[in-house]
């Protein structure tokens, strides 16, 4: 799928001067024009984009040893009315004329679509004409070149092109792009003009407290800085940081803003953010022409749930790409052709990719190329191989990210790049139809169980952390996803389910094992008295500022903002925000006078006194309900704790209504939790802090008018908390603070924060530890409370 081609001229060009070009790469530009067929994700193995240059580097040597003249890596350029065409040829041997366009597979090269073949050709003719146009040659051999990485053999194909034959293929791909291409050089102009003149979307002006964000968040744009902001809930985050970005685009050339968010609650607050800043007051101008993209989850979006994703099984798949080129076309025309923005929230990419018989998620991630806001989950632009960081790379893209709630970035980010190896994924593959049929891979299976059995004989203990990754332990699992690999690319008709979720998980250990650094550590833990071959091994991110740092290196302008930043630099030390980021926090526009903050200094939540604990907190509930009836949040540190109250609470107050958040509860189950919240209702609803009541909702006015906050929120004490804590210490010199203290008061002030939603909201909170007196802790909450 085409990256969207980068504008070289922003808004409206001077009389007199060239008109704005668009500059695409060769890869782009055949994609787009030369890719059809069926969408045919069956699963095949292909080479990481380590083994691709390393690939590439074999054959440039190969080459340059045959004889002198050999050049790798040829940058070219070339034009076509409004379009620059950019890219780099893999190399080119001037004394043969040849110009090699090299790819690396693993597999049977017999068995590759058609529709891939044609779309190598097209890219290597286009590398053809701009060489020849560069160096004035008649003619060139056109070769592409198959390295298979397993056995470093090399196929080729070449093909004798004149120049002229060379420069019709070119200009047909670009004829067929600069109807689009011109498209978009106009919206581009239109959308920065009307974004300078863009108002703010309330008559009313800004909230106390929002002013400041915006401003701060303007100056990072502008300025093409990161931002670490601090700001209290309720005055408007989401706004006070969209608006000042989109105003300082056109200045800034940004290309493409980015918002992502950690929970689908925040996905839609920035939608309806993006639908009044799209819509300003009347008589302000008018809207500006914005295409808003949401990127929704595939299992939330695929119409035929249990299908594989080719044109044989799903038919949504079939004659995907023959059909792309309407489907996004349709979505990105404004209603009934009229000026104006394009909301492309997940109902409206499934009405337009259904209308023309294509998949709604695939044809939302082409979207992405084309939207000018695109809204989605941090994995998006974090993970390792995130979607938008990898179009944003592609095409070059001078991107503003805002990260939402970027207090959940350190977690997330640490799952994102730690991995494990599951026992029962490897017996589940052992136990596999396919492994049993071919012995091969049941052989190179085995070797992996032998390899995890010698291993947990060597550490016996139930949670050992390991010197470095296991080199047995890596040899048998090369091996394993070696022979695996070559499987699924000779017979990719097999779909084993099994085989593939180990396969996998393999290749992921083994990606994380591959990075291994101080950032990380390798630990193996097995339940209490697990026999041998029960062990979880796992490489365990600690620190996940290497991986996410670089991210926000390569945006234009960033923003992290949140209710819940203190301290700074331990979000910066956690998330790797560049030298000489800004901060700022935002004073709460709240008075001391609107939240009673009351600490219960006679209980203590300490795990050895939780038992002894339940009946004082439930009466210290009832007290405060007789005292003012409404409804409230009760927030406790485990399940268990949460069950344990609640049932002192039913037996000692059985006329006061509760209600409780259950385990592993769906979506359904949260909406009733949450709709007992009104404003008339009365009762107290029990949560698990850290919970999905936790953050993330709003309940204004009488909805909500107090919460209980049964614990300090400390992580747990137990083995791999303790090694964190050590890691940090070692690293930044604190480590019960950076492992326990901030990461549990951040989820206490998270969960207070739904009380106070308005200037007008009137509430209380009850902070119950003796430990909530001490002045270290106090210290890390908002200074607006009195407590």
């Amino acid at each position: 799928m085409v990256a969207a081609p980068a504008p070289e001229q922003a808004g409206a060009a001077p009389a007199g001067a060239p008109p704005p070009t668009y500059t695409v790469a060769v890869r782009e530009l055949c994609e787009f024009t030369a890719k059809q067929g069926d969408l045919d994700l069956r699963f095949t193995p292909a080479p990481t984009a380590r083994e691709g240059m390393e690939g590439h580097a074999a054959v440039a040597a190969r080459r340059s040893a045959a004889g002198p003249g050999y050049e790798a890596e040829v940058p070219l350029v070339g034009a076509c009315g409004l379009l620059r065409v950019r890219g780099r040829a893999d190399g080119f041997d001037a004394g043969q004329a040849r110009l090699d366009e090299v790819k690396t597979y693993k597999g049977r090269l017999d068995r590759q679509p058609a529709s891939h073949r044609a779309l190598h050709w097209a890219q290597a003719k286009v590398y053809g004409w701009l060489l020849c146009e560069s160096r004035g040659l008649a003619a060139v051999t056109v070769a592409l070149v198959y390295l298979d990485i397993g056995t470093q053999r090399e196929t080729v194909l070449s093909e004798h092109c004149t120049a002229d034959a060379l420069r019709a293929h070119f200009e047909a791909l670009c004829r067929r792009f600069v109807d689009w291409a011109a498209a978009e050089v106009a919206h581009r102009t239109a959308r920065d003009a009307a974004l300078r003149t863009l108002a703010f979307p309330f008559g009313q002006g800004f909230r106390t407290g929002q002013r400041p964000l915006a401003e701060a968040v303007y100056r990072a744009a502008t300025a093409g800085r990161c931002l670490l902001a601090q700001a209290p809930t309720g005055i408007g985050k989401t706004v006070g940081t969209l608006f000042p970005v989109l105003k300082a685009a056109p200045g800034g050339r940004i290309d493409k803003v980015f918002f992502l968010t950690a929970k689908t609650s925040g996905r839609q607050v920035a939608l309806d953010a993006m639908a009044r800043i799209a819509a300003p007051p009347p008589g302000t101008g008018g809207p500006p022409p914005l295409r808003v993209l949401e990127l929704v989850a595939r299992e939330k979006s695929c119409e035929h749930p249990g299908s594989a994703c080719h044109g044989d099984a799903c038919p949504l798949a079939r004659g995907f790409y023959d059909r792309l080129p309407g489907a996004r076309a349709d979505a990105l025309c404004p209603p009934d052709g009229a000026a104006g923005p394009v909301a492309l929230d997940q109902a409206a990419v499934r009405e337009a990719a259904l209308r023309h018989g294509i998949c709604p998620y695939y044809l939302g991630q082409e979207l992405a190329r084309w939207a000018d806001v695109v809204v989605g989950d941090y994995h998006y632009y974090f993970d390792a191989g995130g979607l938008l960081h990898g179009l944003a790379q592609a095409g070059q893209w001078r991107v503003a990210l805002l990260v939402d709630e970027a207090h959940n970035l350190v977690e997330r980010g640490r799952r994102m790049y730690s991995a494990e190896l599951l026992p029962d994924t490897l017996l589940q593959a052992r136990r596999s139809a396919t492994a049993a049929a071919v012995p091969r891979l049941k052989k190179a299976l085995d070797r992996v169980r032998r390899a995890w059995l010698a291993l947990d004989r060597a550490h016996a203990a139930d949670y050992t952390v390991l010197e470095g990754f296991p080199a047995a332990m890596a040899g048998a699992l090369q091996q394993c996803t070696v022979a695996l690999g070559e499987h699924f690319a000779d017979h990719p008709e097999q779909m084993d389910a099994a085989l593939q979720a180990f396969y996998l998980e393999a290749l992921q250990l083994q990606r994380m094992a591959e990075l291994l650094d101080a950032h990380s550590m390798v630990d193996l833990a097995r339940p209490s008295q697990g026999a041998a071959g029960t062990s979880v091994l796992c490489v365990r991110n600690l620190v996940p500022a290497p991986f996410l740092g670089p991210r926000l290196q390569a945006a234009q302008a960033s923003a992290l903002f949140s209710a819940t930043l203190q301290p700074m630099p331990y979000y910066a030390d956690l998330l790797g925000l560049p030298d000489g980021h800004a901060r700022v926090d935002v004073a709460s526009p709240f008075r001391a006078a609107q939240l009673q903050v009351r600490v219960a200094r006679h209980i203590s939540t300490r795990y050895a006194h939780r038992a002894a604990s339940a009946v004082p907190i439930a009466d210290l509930m009832a007290r405060q309900f007789a005292e003012r009836p409404g409804n409230y949040l009760a927030f406790f540190s485990s399940y268990d704790y949460l069950e344990r109250v609640a049932e002192v609470f039913a037996q000692r107050h059985a006329g006061l209504p509760h209600w409780c958040q259950s385990r592993r509860m769906q979506e359904a189950g949260q909406r009733e939790f949450l709709g007992r919240f009104t404003e008339d209702g009365q009762g107290i609803g029990f949560a698990v802090l850290g919970g999905a009541f936790a953050e993330g909702i709003d309940l204004p006015g009488r909805r909500l008018i107090g919460a209980f906050l049964s614990t300090l929120g400390l992580p747990q004490v137990n083995p791999v908390n303790e090694q964190i804590r050590e890691r940090m210490d070692r690293l930044f010199g604190a480590g019960y603070d950076y492992t326990y203290l901030y990461p549990g008061l951040q989820k206490v002030v998270q969960a207070a924060g739904r009380v106070i939603r308005t200037p007008e909201d009137e509430g209380v909170v009850h902070l119950i530890d003796d430990r909530f007196a001490r002045p270290q802790v106090r210290g890390l909450l908002p200074a607006w409370w009195a407590v």
